[in-house]
């Protein structure tokens, strides 16, 4: 089954006299299930690619379909609304809320759709547990490592155990071994069922992916399947 289509798809960012184009007639299809890494050069589009995938952005032309909705023209709201529950984000900044604890960070998708009080409870503690961070869950993100702020983000990310999940250079502020087991955790997530698009630098985190899709200047240069 197709989880995303995208045909055409172009992005282009204007200020007062200068128009940049970052995506140029971008077209693929991924099916459920599949660990997608999107690679390419700095300034390439990747991280603009992945905001449309996850519906933080609309393209400037072309269609984007996910699960079977045509989402690439969507609304602000009504982006937020399907993004809720469908999609999980992972940030190479780890992007949580300093103000929040740990268990408070995981939960707080949970409460924007309304879920139960004991059922929000029983999800978090069942992901600190996986997580191996049971024991920071009263802490904040400023007093954990990196490795524990990215698996915090993880948590939070498949907490609503979305379809599709994406990961944004989720090894780039970690160490080998914190990058490892991060890549390892996104593994798991994909053999679960969960489909992962992931950008990426790294080769080595690429080996991870079932196909790899190679951007330049805005433009899909290749699309291979890793075999193994």
């Amino acid at each position: 089954m197709t989880m995303l289509k995208i045909e055409n798809i172009k992005k282009h960012f204007c200020t007062e006299e200068i128009e940049t184009i970052a995506l140029n007639g971008v077209t693929f299809n991924i099916k459920e299930g599949e660990f997608v890494a999107v690679m390419g050069p700095s300034g390439c589009g990747k991280s603009t690619l992945l905001n449309i995938l996850g519906l933080l952005d609309n393209p400037t032309n072309g269609d984007y379909t996910l699960l079977d909705k045509e989402v690439g023209k969507l609304k602000e709201r009504d982006r937020t609304l399907f993004r809720k529950g469908n999609i999980g984000f992972i940030f190479q900044s780890f992007n949580l809320i300093d103000d929040l604890s740990v268990f408070e960070n995981i939960e707080l998708p949970l409460i924007y759709l309304k879920v139960k009080a004991k059922e929000r409870k029983e999800r978090v503690e069942a992901l600190l547990k996986r997580m191996n961070i049971t024991h920071r869950a009263g802490h904040f993100p400023q007093q954990l490592s990196g490795g524990q702020q990215q698996r915090v983000a993880i948590a939070r990310a498949v907490v609503c155990n979305p379809k599709l999940i994406l990961a944004d250079e989720p090894t780039g502020n970690l160490d080998s071994t914190n990058g490892k087991e991060v890549m390892e955790l996104l593994t798991e997530l994909n053999r679960e069922g969960a489909t992962v698009i992931m950008v990426t630098h790294s080769q080595h985190d690429a080996q991870y992916a079932d196909r790899v899709l190679n951007l330049f200047d805005g433009k899909l240069v290749k699309d291979e399947n890793i075999v193994m």
